[in-house]
């Protein structure tokens, strides 16, 4: 499953950074309740409170690392074929293999999604295995009640026979041709093949997804209302629940197709013809807070000034770093004081794709990039409003979009 969102790093694994976005807390929370009071209090009413909420908190971590290694089998097949992986979230709904372009071709896709079902389900049945080799009063699962053989199990086996099943049904829901899913994903490399159209194709395999985002939906509002759905069942929680992950993919997939639209209308055009350069206003070091918000922030067309010590430039300060200084030291403190470094700045080129300025935009969730030439100097800022004014002007202008093809 591919979906960005915001998150704090965590490491890297094999390379790849690997981040974790606050929502994790949900998904957390909700295995630790459901298996410590339910499944477990049935199925294990022997066990102490403190074992209880023990397994099913390693339960939990089993989970998300299982759902890491979904990710991580994506990133490392995509990496082994040539695409560039930013790296790797993990939230509430899954985890996202962040790329920093469209595979070059449907085989590249098609290699780079399958694996990470295919290592879902393969980590259920080694889960299985392990699990009933270790409850030998076991010898099959029910596909209706998987988990009704945990009664009497000791906690690893409880731990193996609980994630097995999990596993699988992670995999198999994957492979649902609901894009951005990866089976959303396989349906699209088909349909890039026998088009020639990566544009297309996306569109197509969008549509197909919201169609099914919406079932999703429909399916949990009649669990709400007491109509059980196969495998789903009833109820009020579960049909909730059904029906946010339904408006998670519908949005998901209408927003895979926006990013499309941006790559395309974006591609083949440098930072420098979408930059503002034209009577930019910068500041001093040395300025105070009070008199940059007066005779700067307030007056200039601006929501970011480069911080300048003759042609050397030093930082960026804005709106925001104005607002997290208290009131009380505007007088005090300098623009220096309340800047980013330039060091911790992201920098653009102006010979630079703006495809690529604006994926640097959205990795680091900033609203421009200061603009340097060879020589270090500033020559403009690349600004998210100038890049989405540019963009409406193309779609309302009925420009025609450039295909991608094999």
């Amino acid at each position: 499953m591919t979906f960005a969102t915001g998150a704090v790093r965590a490491g890297k694994v094999a390379g790849i950074e690997v981040r974790l976005d606050w929502s994790l807390i949900v998904i957390f929370w909700l295995i630790l309740v459901n298996l410590s009071v339910g499944t477990f209090a049935l199925d294990h009413p022997d066990w102490s409170a403190g074992l209880r909420w023990g397994t099913a908190a390693v339960a939990a971590v089993l989970f998300l690392l299982s759902v890491l290694a979904h990710e991580l089998a994506h990133a490392l097949v995509g990496r082994a074929q040539g695409v560039e992986i930013a790296g790797i979230t993990l939230f509430m709904f899954g985890g996202v293999a962040r790329t920093k372009q469209e595979p070059q071709s449907p085989r590249v896709e098609l290699l780079m999604t399958v694996v990470g079902p295919l290592t879902s389900i393969a980590l259920g049945f080694i889960a299985l295995l392990i699990g009933l080799h270790a409850a030998p009063g076991v010898t099959r699962l029910s596909l209706d009640q998987p988990f009704h053989v945990l009664a009497g199990l000791g906690p690893l086996a409880t731990l193996l026979l609980w994630l097995g099943p999990v596993n699988i049904v992670i995999g198999l829901f994957n492979l649902v041709p609901a894009f951005p899913l990866d089976g959303g994903r396989l349906f699209r490399a088909a349909l890039w093949a026998m088009t020639g159209d990566l544009r297309k194709a996306t569109r197509w395999a969008s549509g197909i997804g919201q169609a099914f985002a919406m079932l999703f939906i429909l399916a949990g509002v009649s669990m709400i209302l007491g109509l059980r759905i196969p495998f789903f069942g009833r109820g009020l929680v579960p049909g909730i629940w059904i029906a946010f992950i339904g408006w998670f993919l519908h949005a998901a997939a209408r927003a895979s197709y926006t990013q499309m639209l941006i790559h395309d209308l974006l591609e083949g055009v440098q930072v420098s013809r979408l930059m503002h350069h034209g009577s930019l206003v910068t500041a001093p070091p040395d300025l105070s807070v009070s008199t940059f918000v007066d005779d700067r922030l307030m007056v200039a067309d601006q929501r970011a000034f480069p911080v300048m010590d003759g042609g050397q430039l030093l930082g960026i300060v804005t709106a925001t770093d104005v607002r997290r200084t208290p009131r009380a030291g505007w007088d005090e403190r300098t623009v220096r004081d309340i800047m980013t470094d330039r060091a911790h700045l992201v920098l653009a080129r102006p010979q630079e794709e703006a495809v690529s300025a604006f994926a640097k935009l959205a990795a680091r969730d900033v609203e421009q990039l200061p603009v340097v030439d060879d020589q270090g100097r500033l020559v403009g800022l690349f600004r998210r409003r100038d890049v989405v004014r540019w963009l409406d002007l193309q779609m309302r202008g009925g420009s025609p979009l450039r295909h991608r093809t094999v």
